[in-house]
């Protein structure tokens, strides 16, 4: 059973900092790029990062270019999202998500097919 869970959220101050976790099971991790997207309250799901298999190729949102960096372990079927510089507008909840492609799609969230539960992320001013 494919299966993704999320960890590491938190309340954190404005410029705080914050690393979160996405443990996977149930899919070949190594085969699949592997991304983060976040839905705060009244917004739509929106695209944070992204990498694809090989850790070579990333894709970012603008909003969090230069302050949050992902990474991936195959060894641990795990991704990582290390966010630096948190700001309010960081809110939201926090979700781990792969498309089953080697590369990154954008950031559409139809195209990517399975998620996980969620994490949340509150910093305050």
């Amino acid at each position: 059973q494919l299966r993704l869970v999320e960890s590491g959220g938190g309340l954190v101050q404005s410029g705080g900092s914050l690393r979160l976790s996405c443990a996977t099971s149930g899919f070949v991790f190594s085969a699949y790029s592997i991304g983060w997207f976040r839905q705060a309250p009244g917004k739509e799901r929106e695209g944070v990062a992204c990498m694809n298999t090989r850790s070579d190729s990333t894709l970012y949102a603008d909003s969090v270019k230069g302050r949050f960096t992902i990474s991936r372990d195959n060894s641990r079927n795990t991704v990582y999202l290390q966010m630096n510089n948190l700001e309010p507008e960081d809110t939201a909840i926090y979700y781990c998500a792969t498309p089953r492609t080697s590369s990154c799609p954008d950031f559409v969230p139809g195209r990517y097919y399975a998620w996980g539960q969620g994490t949340q992320v509150t910093v305050s001013s």
